[in-house]
């Protein structure tokens, strides 16, 4: 059996669907799993072992043709699609993979996910519903021991707090003030790793900076050492959860957590931290929320 699941991303959507990319996989212990999705998350995924093969969407405009053929030749041969992204984008994907048996939101598919409340529900509680549609009934807690790298050249202390300062460059709503951080950084009991996208690190917080500086296996590999993560509601953030370490994640009023939070592999919630104007969310507040 040809298994292909669909997911871009960004980092944290990525990390919200390994316990449903772990169902599909114990749902078809002897099927061949390919996954499509963006380069930036290749790497990464290579390493799970929910995967035989990964293709990279290069997400080709609807006049290119030949994107759109090569596009098409990723799609087709597959006995069942599992579209975890559930975009407008990949559900046009069907037509182009032949109409195979496909879960998702696409009109006429196989296995559609017709729950009302679906775009107003948690994104873990979302995939959940929309597999057990095509009788996968259990999102398993994923193990995540694959997610190692060699970090010693990163020379990191024995103990220490990840934060997270950054978030996508196009929403500064998300990001609590660098000074806040750097504030927050100085009344910490023990030493702070700064980790993020490049530009993300400096701006005067204290600690190691090692923004922009790793790949996402050492990102991950990284956060599982920490002994609690401070942050952005970013993607980083959702690794920590996700690695069951301590989380404090920062919401603005720009997104909701009821949505798109951290979830522990459990599906436990982190501790949140919401503030319609993060400007206006106190260090200490900060501070009293550590465990």
């Amino acid at each position: 059996m040809r298994v292909l699941v669909i997911k871009h991303g960004a980092l944290g959507d990525i990390v919200l669907a390994f316990p449903a990319m772990a169902a599909i996989r114990a749902a078809h212990p002897g099927a061949r799993i390919t996954l499509l999705t963006t380069v930036l998350y290749v790497g990464l995924l290579r390493a799970s072992p929910w995967f035989d093969d990964i293709r990279v969407d290069s997400r080709p405009k609807l006049w290119n043709l030949p994107g759109l053929l090569s596009l098409r030749h990723q799609l087709r041969g597959f006995d069942r699609v599992y579209d975890l992204q559930t975009s407008s984008r990949s559900s046009r994907y069907f037509a182009l993979a032949g109409r195979p048996p496909w879960s998702g939101i696409a009109p006429g598919c196989a296995f559609p996910d017709t729950n009302p409340a679906r775009t107003t529900t948690h994104s873990r509680e979302r995939l959940a519903g929309q597999l057990a549609q095509a009788a996968i009934l259990k999102l398993p807690v994923p193990d995540l021991g694959w997610m190692t790298a060699d970090i010693s050249r990163f020379g990191l202390p024995a103990r220490f707090a990840l934060l997270v300062p950054g978030a996508a460059a196009h929403r500064p709503e998300k990001r609590w003030p660098a000074a806040h951080f750097a504030a927050l950084a100085r009344q910490m009991s023990m030493p702070c790793v700064v980790v993020g996208g490049a530009g993300d690190g400096a701006h005067g917080i204290p600690g190691l900076d090692l923004a922009g500086q790793t790949s996402l296996l050492e990102l991950a590999a990284i956060t599982a050492h920490a002994a609690l993560a401070i942050g952005n509601d970013t993607g980083p953030m959702h690794l920590a959860a996700a690695l069951n370490i301590p989380a404090i994640v920062l919401f603005s009023g720009a997104s909701d957590p009821a949505l798109t939070a951290p979830r522990a592999p459990d599906g436990g919630w982190p501790v949140i931290l919401r503030e319609p104007d993060l400007k206006d969310l106190p260090v200490a507040r900060v501070l009293a929320a550590l465990p």
